[in-house]
């Protein structure tokens, strides 16, 4: 990782994924999973702008994080969310999933899902401050490993209780949220 500031002093600044972006996406991804998206396949994603919304984060215009969100008439998938490494634990990924949820809300999403890790406790932890609850369990999901997927739910995104629970989650951030068109 070569910024320099720390995570948590200097701002934290979520834009729209662009291609431009992808060689920090593609050094991240291929550091946290063992089968790494390719650059085809982001592009192909990045080509589907109705359906699809991609975000990443950066510290001094350096990728430390990026998430994603497939949209499919009220609902929300979140596709991926990751982090550089040795920044977790700094909010980043709290950060991207408040503005993807913000996304999939502003584009007619009622409820969000996603698959992680059944070893992934930590990101199970974030997802269920923002609601997720377990809702079953995708048998040997991830091929690499044979691993378990814990398929999770949050419903009803689009109402005040849950506005609210961003709201807190927001104000909860060490910095202000900063967002770029």
């Amino acid at each position: 990782m070569s910024v320099a500031a720390e995570p948590d002093t200097s701002p934290v600044v979520i834009t729209a994924m662009r291609r431009r972006h992808l060689p920090g996406v593609l050094r991240i991804e291929k550091q946290v999973y063992p089968r790494p998206w390719t650059l085809g396949l982001y592009l192909g994603e990045l080509a589907l702008p109705t359906t699809r919304h991609y975000v990443v984060a950066r510290i001094e215009g350096t990728v430390v994080g990026y998430g994603g969100v497939m949209l499919t008439l009220d609902e929300g998938h979140v596709t991926t969310v990751a982090v550089e490494p040795g920044l977790h634990r700094h909010k980043i990924g709290t950060r991207l999933l408040l503005v993807l949820v913000e996304r999939a809300v502003a584009r007619g999403a009622t409820a969000l899902t996603l698959e992680v890790r059944v070893s992934n406790r930590a990101a199970q932890e974030l997802y269920r401050r923002f609601g997720f609850a377990p809702a079953g369990v995708r048998k040997n999901y991830y091929p690499e490993t044979g691993e378990d997927a814990l398929v999770m739910w949050a419903h009803d995104v689009d109402g005040p209780e849950y506005a609210r629970r961003l709201a807190t989650i927001e104000a909860g951030l060490p910095s202000p949220l900063v967002v770029q068109a």
